[in-house]
Order: structure tokens, then sequence, then C-alpha cells
């Protein structure tokens, strides 16, 4: 344990704690010095080609840098080849372990962290990974040239400071558990002379289709520029013996391609052009997935748990539109959504319905508030909905006892009345006459299908909903530049809700273009209760604070909760691929594969089969 030094003069305090990785509460499961994660096959043999289809929305790509605002990135591209200071285990949450770093060491009072970085850690031109790198990496993403949504990610960063080659201390701006976290597992690093041209540096948002200089497993390889592109496996990979490596990156090559439709994709995995898919339609799994390579065991079709948080995949109804200023003109655009219908008629029972932001963690709201989170909310009484302080927030439903879609529209017809709308000639106007006609706006191959219902119910209080659909290119613009009425957005979920809050409810983003605040909120109460999780010390401190946001945001409609998944739904091809289960708990379906997997067995009693 070395003695930390803070201050302007260098002033030695008490020794801080150091350790071989960081737990937000303290509770870190590998001891120090283990062997490899336990989800691992430390034996895993090298070699083989994973062929994945992306899972990302848009159909090409035009950069190779994923920090930058404008443009698309290849998939995975971010997880390949660049890597973090800590890495995350899969089987446990809030939780990192050494990578770039060799350890971390918090200071008492919670106001800096300092790494001190591998010796060995290695860039793709051979270059050490160093102190300057780190500090280059973060003064950059916080630039107004980066991705805004990592200036709201590190804005409790005051500073970062090289102490010497391979040490390096970020200072905050206030005590906060999480920031070491943050900065240590979050923010991938990559090389200071990246994008340098005749021995200066370009401006990052111009750096584009310049080779990224990372330290990941993988780099670059064969490429059909704008479609598909291949990884391999760097030979020289510094890294390849850490134990938070070992039995992981074991495919020569992950090539991943795109297809511009779910028929495509479909028929293309049928057709054993790729080896791992990850379904998302239920209709398609319930009915599509079926075949020869299926009846002769090639292709398996296999749901997998998990222990990930539901995610709030929402209708985002964009507060900065006139027209849905209204909390009562939002909750009653949520009446008319009649989601068990969807459920029994669209998607085969297959989704659960979202219930709120933190469905599935200690975080999520339930019954009526505790004394602990009444204490928080009783200085906000007046500026938010009167309905926090009652039961929690319940999505309409119209199965049940007592239950049904009139009896919902009629509450509808109501609120609207209270808002100043009525219906007369023809359609649900204001005391102006003006009509109300919403957006909603979509790129995704199918959309219109989920939408008509609710679009048929609108119908019935006079709202008309029009059906935009663009494509993705566009539809990036117009997200970016918050130019819409309604649309879905996915927000994952989270066990610890922190800074990345900030990003999405938090007022000083509600006006920043290509921000992730897309429904404009700005409300005192959100921000304090933001404030009170990003700074809470213990979990006695975060639960009644993330539940009384939980309340607030829910009850002020900012969002019509969507429905989830409670197992990855996969199909894998058995011959091409080998894997060890259980599946991690808190794995992504694609990352688990490319990390941890292994080349197949081959078809049985061929030549050449393992």
């Amino acid at each position: 344990m070395r003695f930390l030094c803070v201050g302007w003069l260098l002033a030695c305090v008490i020794p801080a704690w150091a350790a071989h990785g960081y737990a937000l509460w303290d509770d870190l499961k590998y001891a120090p010095g283990f062997k490899a994660f336990d989800y691992v096959n430390p034996e895993a043999p090298k070699g083989g080609e994973l062929r994945l289809v992306s899972n990302l929305r848009y159909s090409t790509f035009d950069k190779y840098n994923p920090f930058t605002l404008k443009g698309s990135p290849p998939a995975y591209l971010q997880q390949l080849l660049f890597e973090t200071l800590l890495s995350p285990s899969l089987d446990e949450t809030a939780a990192a372990y050494g990578l770039l770093a060799e350890d971390v060491e918090v200071a008492p009072d919670r106001l800096s962290v300092v790494f001190r970085l591998r010796q060995e850690a290695r860039f793709h031109d051979g270059s050490p990974v160093e102190a300057a790198d780190v500090k280059y990496t973060i003064d950059t993403l916080r630039s107004p040239q980066a991705m805004p949504q990592y200036a709201t990610l590190l804005q409790e960063v005051r500073d970062v400071q090289v102490l010497d080659r391979l040490t390096v201390r970020f200072r905050f701006k206030r005590p906060d558990r999480e920031l070491p976290l943050t900065v240590g597992n979050l923010v991938p690093i990559f090389s200071r002379h990246w994008g340098m041209k005749d021995g200066k540096a370009k401006p990052f948002d111009q750096i584009v289709t310049d080779t990224p200089i990372g330290s990941g497993p993988y780099r670059i390889g064969p490429v059909v520029f704008g479609r598909d592109i291949t990884y391999v496996r760097d030979p020289n990979y510094w890294g390849r013996d850490l134990n938070v490596r070992r039995g992981q990156a074991n495919f020569e090559r992950i090539t991943v391609k795109i297809y511009r439709d779910n028929t495509a994709r479909l028929e293309a995995l049928k057709a054993g052009e790729f080896d791992f898919m990850s379904f998302y339609s239920a209709g398609d799994w319930a009915r599509r997935v079926s075949g020869r390579r299926f009846d002769s065991g090639q292709l398996v079709k296999k749901e997998f748990a998990h222990k990930h948080p539901s995610g709030y995949q929402s209708y985002v109804l964009n507060t900065r539109r006139p027209l849905l200023k209204d909390v009562r003109v939002r909750e009653a655009l949520g009446l008319a959504l009649d989601y068990d219908w969807m459920n029994r008629q669209l998607f085969y029972r297959g989704y659960p319905r979202v219930h709120d932001l933190f469905g599935n963690t200690q975080c999520e709201a339930t019954g009526s508030p505790s004394a602990e989170e009444r204490a928080l909310l009783e200085r906000w009484r007046g500026k938010v909905p009167d309905a926090v302080f009652g039961p929690m927030y319940t999505p309409p439903a119209t199965e049940g006892e007592g239950r049904s879609l009139r009896d919902n529209l009629r509450r509808a017809r109501d609120l609207l009345h209270e808002a100043g709308w009525d219906y007369r000639d023809g359609a649900l106007r204001n005391a102006q006459g003006q009509p109300m006609v919403l957006s909603y706006l979509d790129s995704r191959e199918g959309g219109i299908r989920t939408v008509s219902p609710w679009v048929r119910n609108l119908e019935k209080l006079g709202v008309r909903l029009n059906f935009n659909a663009v494509d993705y290119a566009l539809y990036q613009q117009r997200m970016d530049q918050f130019d819409f009425d309604i649309v879905t957005i996915n927000f994952q979920g989270t066990h610890n809700p922190g800074q990345e809050m900030l990003e999405i409810f938090g007022s000083k983003a509600a006006d920043v273009e290509g921000s992730g605040n897309f429904t404009g909120v700005k409300s005192p109460a959100i921000d304090d209760l933001l404030g009170r999780v990003i700074g809470a010390t213990s979990k006695e401190e975060l639960l009644p604070a993330c539940r009384a946001l939980d309340r607030v945001v829910m009850h002020s409609h900012l969002l019509i909760p969507q429905w989830t998944m409670t197992a990855h739904r996969i199909v894998y091809d058995a011959w091409r691929t080998s894997h060890r289960e259980p599946m991690p708990p808190y794995a992504l379906a694609e990352e688990w594969a490319m990390l941890t997997w292994w080349r197949g067995p081959g078809e049985p009693g061929k030549a050449g089969a393992r």
C-alpha cells in the first residue's frame, strides 16, 4: 500500500485503500490473485471464427471513431478494440478488477482516486499505455468534439493529473462512491497519437476513418466498408495472460454482418451464414425459428435466464412540444395504450410489461412512500404531481376484474377535458380550435405494427397520431436535435443508478443537442433527487433516493412503459461454437459470445471434428 498525497501542495495524508479492484459497496467477489472468472473456460482453445449479425438499428457504418456524434461506427468496435482501466465481471454488479491498471487507490475522503497502470500494457502500435494517454482521453471526451454523453458522465471530475509515467489521479468535485467505478469501468482509453498526421493531431471530430489505436484483444481486419467488418485477434495482445482476460478472446476472427431487414437476417441464419443471433421479435421466436439446420441439431434455439434490470423501454413524450407539456395530456395518452391486448394478440404473451425505471432491482418503488422517501419528497410538494405521495404508479391494464379499455378511455377523456381539450368538429380541440395532432417517429422495419393499435384507440378520443417512418440517418439527426413528438427508446436498466441518470433526466442535458434527455424534462425536484442518488454513501441513503426518483418520474408521465424480456433468446451454431453454462447472470448476449465462447467441435462424424 502506498501513501496518497492530495492537494496542490501534495501534502501527504493517511494511507488510502488500495486493491486489485473496486466495488461500489466494498464487496468484491474475487480475491487478490484469482486465476480467472468463474464463468470462463481458462483452457479454451484459440482459433476459428465467430460470425455475428449486428444488433444495431443502423444498416451501414461510415466511420471508425465511436466517440464522436456524427456518423455510425461498426458494431462492437468499441468493445473489441478499446479497453478500460478496470474490467467488469459478468457475475456481479457494481464491481470491476484491474485491466489497464494493476491497482486502484481511493482517497479516504473519496475526493480522488489513483490508478497505477501496468508496465506491460500496450497499444496496437506497440507504444506503452501511459498516464498521459489516460489524461488525453478524458480531456478529449469532455471536449465539444466528442459525444455530449461523455461530458455528462464525467462532469463531476475536477481534473486528471499525471503523477508519473504510469500513475494517474482523478480528482472529483465532491465525494462520490460511484465515480471511481465510472472513470475506471465506463471510459475506454485510447492513444494520444490516434489521428496524428505529419506530427500534428487532427481535431478529434475529424478523426473519422483513421485506424483506431486501442489496446484491446482485436484489431480491424477485412472490411466491406459500410456493410461487413471482421475483427482479427491481435497475436501480440499484451493482456492475454491476465486473470481478467484468461479464457477470453478465443476466436481468431469475429465477423459482424449487416442485413437491412429482419427477414433477410432470419433467412441468412437458416442458410448458415452466421453462428449467433439474439431474437427480439416474439413472432419470429414463436413461429419462424425452424428448418433443416435446427432439425439436424446444428442450430440450437434456447432461452438463457438473466438477472438484468427490466430496463424501461418506453414511448418517450417530448415535453418540449407545446401539446405535450401538460401532465394530464401525457397521462391520457398512456391510458389509450391497451398493452394487454397487444401482448395477447401480437407478442404471444412473450413480454412482461415495464412498470417503472428500476424493475427487478432494489431501487424499484412499490406501494406507498416510506418515511425516508416521504422526507425527500415533502420539500417538493406542490412542484411534483400529488400522486407521488400515494401508491406507486402502475401502468393501465385492461385484463382482470373491473378493468377495461372503455374505462381507461373514459378516464383519458376526463383528463383531456380538465386540460382544456374537448371533442368537436370531428377532432379533439383546445379552446383556440387547434386539433391534437401528434407524430410518432420511427426508423424500424415493421414499427407500424405495434403502434397501430394505439393509433386506433387514440382516434376514439379524437387524437390523431401520425406514423412518420424515416431512414436511420435522418432518424438519428432528428433525435439529436429533439425534432420529434413521440419515439420509442430502449433505456437499459441498472442495479446502481448514478451519474448516467443525469444524461437522461438532468435539466442541464435538456438543452444539449445530442444528449439523452429525450423527454426534455427540467425539474428541480428530479435534479435534487438525482444529486442524492449520485451522492449516496451507503445503500441506506441510495434506496430511498432512487425510489423517490422513480415515483416522481413515473407519476410525471414522461414515459409510457412498453415491455421487457426476462431471458436472452438465442440461436447458435453448436458445430462451429462451444460455450460454458450457465450464462453469467449480468452478461449481454453478444458480449458473452464474443468474450468467452470458443471454436466448436465441428459436424459430428466428419473428419476434423473435435
